[in-house]
């Protein structure tokens, strides 16, 4: 297990980045970059992402956007918060309940256990949801839920507003959680929680990565709510991998680029749509698929991504692309230099170590 290879590390509390990183400094790529070439660290600035790549590599980015998933609810008597996670192909959604987190303050939740079968949760403007079954048999988290207003999408909109955790420190706008790769979708679908390695990049970076020949190729992952307190595997997504994607990396690949997908989520859906030939082609459904170091990455050399709990289900998918000892290192140079972990803190560029 990777929890072994990180073992002893633990994360001190005020290294949880609480306030988004243009409240902290200058911008959004105000953030620093750690760098891993295989077993070699270095510590950058984010706007210096450029220099640490070449022309002909392309970066694989979700566009995903997120939504206001968190609603207010009652079931019975008392208060509870609904985050809204998957839409099913049957119009069902997948459901997490939580109730207030007193102790903590305004706006945090902690983890409730669903159910029972047929419970109805009462919701802003008179709807009401339906809890019908467990997602997973045996399992209380999430579950399947009926919704009396066909557009939960516009319910969210209207009534919701992002999920957080109890390690920020206040609710932001729902423009603090969306990527400048962010696209709506056509049926009003989107991700629970934000992709959010694609967060400190801005148009100009964009722009600068372009004019020294870097590509862009963009897919789409919605994600679903994480176990933040269990650090459950992910489970099934729907995800689309487009054939002008699907050639740009193929033709990165061939050409002796590298492909760096932004994001775990990219990470999934690209290798979901690669076969064992490496070789990726159009694809879209739904993916179950979890890395580890036995499953090796087919199609993605890099990753650049946030900064992971030791016991996070995700190290699985970092060791299965940059090694153990990488990984590792990394994570103890991230430690000694007070990096900020979370969705507003900083970022690890994980690459293939250099030949001499």
């Amino acid at each position: 297990m990777v929890s072994s290879v990180l073992e002893g590390l633990r994360v001190p509390a005020e290294l949880s980045a609480r306030v988004p990183a243009e409240q902290r400094g200058a911008g959004r790529d105000d953030v620093r970059l750690l760098v891993s070439r295989g077993t070699r660290v270095t510590h950058h600035a984010f706007r210096e992402l450029p220099g640490q790549l070449r022309a002909g590599d392309v970066l694989v980015v979700n566009t995903s956007a997120t939504l206001p998933a968190a609603v207010n609810g009652r079931l019975g008597g008392e208060r509870v918060v609904v985050h809204f996670s998957t839409r099913g192909d049957d119009g069902r959604w997948a459901v997490e309940l939580r109730v207030p987190d007193v102790r903590a303050g305004a706006g945090t939740t902690l983890p409730r256990a669903g159910g029972p079968v047929g419970a109805i949760v009462r919701l802003p403007g008179g709807e009401r949801l339906v809890l019908e079954e467990p997602l997973t048999s045996g399992k209380a988290r999430l579950w399947w839920a009926t919704v009396s207003y066909a557009d939960v999408p516009a319910l969210m909109h209207r009534y919701g507003r992002p999920i957080r955790y109890g390690y920020t420190e206040r609710d932001q706008p729902l423009s603090a959680y969306q990527t400048v790769f962010a696209l709506p979708s056509p049926d009003g679908s989107g991700s629970a929680e934000m992709p959010s390695a694609g967060r400190p990049f801005t148009s100009g970076l964009i722009a600068e990565l372009v004019s020294r020949g870097v590509w862009f190729a963009p897919l789409t992952l919605h994600t679903g709510v994480a176990s933040v307190e269990a650090y459950e595997p992910p489970y099934p997504e729907r995800f689309e991998v487009s054939e002008a994607t699907a050639r740009l990396v193929n033709a990165a690949a061939a050409g002796g680029g590298k492909v760096v997908a932004v994001g775990t989520t990219a990470v999934r859906a690209l290798e979901s749509a690669a076969g064992p030939d490496g070789v990726v082609r159009a694809a879209s459904g739904w993916t179950d698929l979890v890395l580890t170091p036995r499953r090796r990455v087919r199609a993605v050399d890099g990753l650049l991504t946030g900064l992971h709990e030791p016991e996070a289900s995700h190290l699985l998918m970092l060791a299965a692309i940059a090694g153990r000892e990488a990984l590792e290192r990394g994570y103890r140079e991230a430690l000694r230099r007070r990096y900020l972990w979370h969705e507003f803190g900083d970022v690890h560029l994980l690459l293939p170590g250099e030949s001499p």
